[in-house]
């Protein structure tokens, strides 16, 4: 199987059973048990962030997923670097007319780099780049 990247997006509608995407993420798992994933710390970071607010047993619950998405095997997790921020920004500065985020930015550097076409997102924009939306 290819690697597939998972945006914040997904990991946001597994994590909430009550998100309009969590049945579709679910369904892509048990479809899919051996898929291999790629995803990184910004994401990560804005997975955590979306959930900062919801209290202390949610927010268990995330920490301890994330924990699990660090040390999965079928999942590899890129590092934040001064370069990843420094690629992300470029493309970021390249598209003004367009609502990318940073993150996004530097997911989409990042799947260049590594020849990756598909997403598990919803998140029209990686359409827009030319990558394959699964969600």
């Amino acid at each position: 199987m290819n690697k597939i990247f998972a945006d914040a997006f997904f990991w946001i509608a597994i994590a909430n059973p009550s998100d309009q995407w969590h049945s579709t993420a679910k369904r892509f798992n048990r479809a899919n048990p051996n898929a291999v994933l790629v995803t990184t710390d910004e994401v990560l970071t804005e997975f955590l962030n979306y959930f900062s607010n919801v209290g202390g047993q949610h927010r268990r619950i995330v920490s301890q997923m994330c924990d699990g998405i660090l040390t999965h095997p079928n999942i590899t997790v890129y590092a934040q670097t001064h370069d990843s921020f420094l690629k992300g920004l470029d493309l970021y500065s390249r598209r003004p007319d367009k609502g990318y985020s940073l993150t996004d930015c530097s997911s989409m550097a990042l799947m260049r780099e590594l020849g990756l076409t598909e997403v598990l997102t919803h998140d029209k924009h990686f359409a827009q780049e030319g990558f394959r939306v699964l969600l």
